[in-house]
């Protein structure tokens, strides 16, 4: 049995998806980009748009009682992979103890021209 997640904390679904899906004890956040869902802004450089994104995801796992330390497996995906240490370098501050297993790979285009969206799975 599936759960669909939604919350206005977080980008609403622009598409026939969920924000976040719990099955059991697993729950699958889709990609989340750095749009501000209370301004429906970008916010300018990686720094703050990694931060945004990770914030929306927290978002999404938030309405099922779950927290970065839940995370176990994490996709970032990049418009240009030369962000990646400057990106590394916020995403870290999410997590304490042992980090998430993560991908992270270069795209083409991500919705809204956004220059990264990230993605996770967590266990309960």
């Amino acid at each position: 049995m599936k759960e669909a997640l939604s919350t206005p904390a977080a980008p609403a679904a622009i598409g026939p998806y969920s924000q976040g899906i719990r099955a059991g004890n697993l729950v699958f956040t889709s990609g989340q980009i750095p749009l501000d869902p209370a301004t429906g802004l970008i916010p300018q450089g990686i720094e703050a748009q990694t931060r945004q994104a990770m914030e929306n995801v927290l978002a999404v796992l938030a309405q099922v009682g779950a927290t970065a330390e839940n995370i176990v497996k994490t996709t970032v995906f990049l418009r240009n992979m030369d962000d990646f240490a400057a990106m590394n370098g916020v995403y870290a501050t999410f997590f304490s103890g042992p980090a998430p297993a993560r991908s992270a790979v270069q795209v083409a285009r991500l919705p809204k021209d956004c220059p990264l969206e990230i993605e996770a799975v967590a266990v309960l």
